[in-house]
């Protein structure tokens, strides 16, 4: 599957042994992955443990997704894997996250072995859930089936017990919750809330836990990053901005690279321009989803810009940030997109060159404005146009990629490949985690969170190959 896809990853962990055994499965995206650890955190603070193996759970977790069907579809086949499981364990079940948030009646009522379900900013309730609660007379208190808050308010900070799982020496940081965004086809505010961001000073002390734990990579995350601080003072002069919070945090020692995902293309200014370019910890990586380019679908899709702004933004972060990485994303078969306009789609992906880019393929949801669009796209065309606009993006990686072949990069060690174990694989900062392809590592020994510097010697579409022998 090309990178950028919709593809839902799946996160275990384990710890040591104590009062009651839990299993998670988390689904979904890195902002759910932060969500889970918070989870995790909380836990093992109460005294619980974490085991990887569900047969051995007295509690079963799953954090859902529910951003488009594939991710439904997928977190509904685990709740039903999971209560399978519990008709033998007898483990309780807990459901949370955005699916729990968005559908919790009915999978009440379809579900019954669900015995929990919390929603996408009441898993902070977690530890009531396994039943570890206990009221000011020392009962234990018991938590309704359903809890789920309909407006979500709850926001982490750096004071929060977390459990990091993935990488050591990567972490998701996630600076504000929730959107205020009007985009047509997305259910992200009904099931996340309004903005809410976090201040620079809890950030930065976050970072800082994180660096003296090892940490080399920061990953900036929240559903509309380039509007971080926009919640907060009473004048746009008395908000905290993601320049500052750049500036800020790229003083911390340990941390090497900070990367920015999910930038809206209109909130773009001068000051966060400036930051990206000059600070030397902020990779020169942009992650910003443009969804389409021809401005009827623009319109439709209520993104608040037009094709000139967006033409305008490519050209103004090429010209203004020296080795830049553009990284992007496009939803075809929106009801109402027309041959033409996808055309326009094709013609602007071919003539900017993004050196990453997705496509999805529109997804129904109920409760949106863009559900209630007529003339849609029929699936079988919609799929059809991802795989065009997708060929396109290929070679214009390949090309990418190869013209990269004899020069040095530095590349952040993963460890061992997961391809062979005679090879080392890694990322250079054009390639985010989980997004993007990998870097493959040959004639030499490091170690994962190891700074290296390679020499690309292959290409492929979304992979290099690089020797240590430099």
């Amino acid at each position: 599957m090309p990178p950028g896809s919709p593809d839902c990853a799946r996160f275990m962990a384990a710890v040591v042994p104590s009062p009651q055994r839990i299993y998670f499965v988390s689904l979904g995206c890195p902002k759910n992955q932060v969500d889970t650890e918070l989870m995790l955190g909380q836990v093992q603070a109460a005294g619980h443990s974490l085991v990887h193996d569900p047969e051995g759970a007295d509690v079963i977790v799953v954090n859902t997704c529910a951003f488009i069907d594939a991710a439904k579809e997928e977190s509904v086949d685990t709740i039903l894997e999971m209560a399978e499981w519990k008709k033998t364990t007898k483990a309780k079940l807990v459901v949370t996250g955005c699916l729990a948030q968005r559908y919790s009646d009915d999978l009440v009522r379809d579900i019954p072995e669900i015995d929990h379900i919390l929603g996408s900013s009441d898993f902070q309730s977690i530890v009531k859930a396994l039943g570890g609660g206990r009221s000011p007379t020392g009962k234990r208190k018991k938590l309704p089936v359903v809890q789920v808050t309909e407006t979500p308010e709850y926001i982490y900070d750096h004071e929060t017990p977390r459990v990091r799982i993935g990488a050591a020496h990567s972490a998701y940081v996630k600076v504000a919750e929730g959107c205020d965004r009007p985009c047509s086809f997305c259910i992200i505010p009904k099931l996340r809330g309004p903005q809410r961001s976090r201040t620079i000073a809890d950030i930065t002390a976050e970072v800082a836990q994180l660096g003296r734990t090892g940490v080399r990579e920061i990953n900036l995350i929240a559903q509309d990053l380039t509007r971080y601080g926009w919640d907060g003072g009473t004048s746009p002069e008395s908000r905290e901005t993601l320049a500052q919070l750049l500036r800020a945090i790229g003083k911390t020692e340990g941390v090497d690279w900070i990367r920015l995902h999910y930038t809206f293309p209109s909130a773009f200014d001068d000051e966060l321009i400036d930051a990206i370019a000059s600070e030397p910890k902020v990779v020169k990586y942009v992650d910003v989803p443009l969804q389409h380019i021809a401005d009827p679908m623009l319109k439709r899709m209520r993104r608040g810009h037009s094709s000139r702004v967006t033409r305008e933004l490519v050209k103004t972060l090429r010209s203004r940030i020296p080795g830049l990485v553009l990284r992007t994303t496009f939803i075809v078969g929106h009801p109402g997109e027309t041959e033409d306009e996808f055309k326009q789609l094709c013609d602007f992906v071919g003539e900017s060159g993004f050196d990453r880019a997705g496509a999805f393929t529109y997804s129904i949801e109920p409760g949106t404005t863009s559900a209630m669009l007529p003339n849609r796209v029929e699936q079988a065309v919609a799929a059809a146009r991802q795989e065009q606009l997708m060929e396109i993006q290929r070679k214009i990686s390949r090309s990418r990629h190869e013209a990269m072949v004899g020069k040095e990069i530095e590349v952040l060690v993963e460890g061992i490949s997961t391809e062979t174990e005679h090879l080392l694989e890694g990322r250079w900062y054009g390639q985010a985690p989980g997004i993007d392809g990998v870097t493959y590592l040959a004639d030499g020994e490091a170690q994962p969170g190891d700074l290296v510097r390679a020499r690309v010697t292959q290409a492929a579409d979304y992979d290099l190959a690089a020797s240590l022998e430099v």
